[in-house]
């Protein structure tokens, strides 16, 4: 099976809104075509998963948690922002960005950024 990996990377609207529908989307694929899909936000798109403003984008990623679709977030930066524990709450993956990526490479995956 192959993978797709969405590299959520920038925090503005039209990413935040992108890579959640886009995600919605390829999860109602049929099983053949389906790739193994992960989410991993990583930068400055990373502040949105705890923005008071950003409750729609929010609401989509938790759906998408609760779908069984892996949304995975980097550990170093949300321990600074001291979101960790909220975030594990939610059922996100918390990974270093130097784990994800070489891990990302061995599985053959392919990634998209935006």
């Amino acid at each position: 099976m192959s993978k797709l990996v969405l590299h959520l990377f920038h925090n503005d609207p039209a990413a935040l809104a992108t890579v959640p529908a886009l995600a919605e989307r390829l999860h109602q694929a049929t099983d053949e075509s389906r790739p193994a899909l992960e989410i991993f936000v990583f930068g400055p798109a990373e502040g949105a998963l705890s923005a008071s403003d950003r409750a729609e984008f929010n609401a989509r990623v938790d759906g998408l948690v609760k779908l069984g679709v892996r949304v995975t977030t980097c550990i170093g930066l949300a321990q600074q922002a001291g979101a960790e524990v909220a975030f594990r709450a939610r059922g996100l993956a918390l990974e270093s960005a130097a784990v994800a990526f070489p891990r990302f490479a061995a599985e053959a995956a392919t990634v998209i950024t935006f």
